[in-house]
């Protein structure tokens, strides 16, 4: 990858195996909006950027400056990780290799533990417009503005002092008494997410499913977007049917990244197993 100053752009080429539409626009983050202009606009660890694909593949990030790319862009967009050559290896699989060359690019992103947790919690029995708007007024009502509209996620301490009413007030539903939870938690420090973190997976699982309202889909979901566990392997409805084509389990090439075998295996269900 080469990376370019252009007044105020930073442009990134050669960039292998990456589609930023299929990467901010599969489910995996809630915050990012594109632009007739055809940049994505959004935030994450409390820093704005706008991003756009060019013909060819080349990036631009706008609103931006080099030590924030440095600092934040590059490992939340997993630059670092050679996806072309994972991608090769997953391909193995007869199955998942035709998804893997009508999908190419999907990425992980490596979002903030706390964010990612909180989203998926909202996730759960909603669909992602909905998910997408209660997570948008929670920012706008208890985050800090960055720039022009664009919020930061709250911090747990901000979430913390409010009531399971406030969260209902921006349609979180029965999700609502969890995130009170969770938030206080957190806060307390009773809920360590960066002990999380360092744990081994099944550790780190057994210790999210001790939080009220983190089932099993939710704990994995925020293993893999969250805390960057590859191997992590969420299940839904759409994976569920994928499954079936994996009597004997997932194949040894799938492995350490399972995670981004998933992303493949859910784009190729809900587009061929209706």
């Amino acid at each position: 990858m080469l990376i370019e100053q252009n007044g105020t752009d930073i442009v990134l080429k050669d960039v292998k195996c990456f589609n930023l539409d299929l990467t901010l626009d599969c489910g995996e983050a809630f915050r990012w909006k594109k632009g007739e202009d055809g940049f994505w606009r959004g935030a994450a660890y409390s820093k704005y950027l706008e991003i756009k694909q060019l013909p060819g593949g080349s990036l631009v990030l706008r609103g931006t400056d080099m030590q924030d790319f440095e600092n934040v862009w590059y490992n939340y967009f997993d630059f670092g990780r050679d996806y072309a050559a994972i991608c090769r290896e997953i391909s193995k699989d007869e199955i998942i290799a035709p998804s893997v060359k009508q999908y190419y690019g999907i990425r992980i992103l490596r979002q903030q533990p706390w964010e990612a947790l909180a989203s998926f919690v909202i996730s759960q029995q909603n669909n992602i417009p909905r998910i997408k708007a209660i997570i948008e007024k929670l920012c706008a009502g208890w985050g800090n503005e960055i720039k022009n509209g664009v919020y930061s996620f709250p911090t747990a301490s901000a979430l913390a002092v409010l009531s399971e009413d406030d969260f209902k007030s921006i349609g979180a539903g029965y999700r609502a008494k969890y995130l009170c939870r969770l938030a206080q938690g957190v806060n307390s420090g009773s809920i360590e997410l960066e002990k999380i973190g360092k744990m081994s997976l099944e550790d780190a699982k057994a210790e999210l499913l001790k939080i009220n309202g983190v089932g099993i889909k939710v704990a994995n979901c925020a293993l893999l977007f969250g805390f960057n566990f590859l191997e992590c392997f969420p299940v839904d409805v759409w994976i569920e049917r994928a499954l079936q084509y994996y009597p004997n389990g997932l194949p040894e090439c799938f492995q350490p990244y399972q995670g981004i075998a998933q992303q493949y295996l859910y784009h190729w269900a809900r587009n061929n197993l209706k």
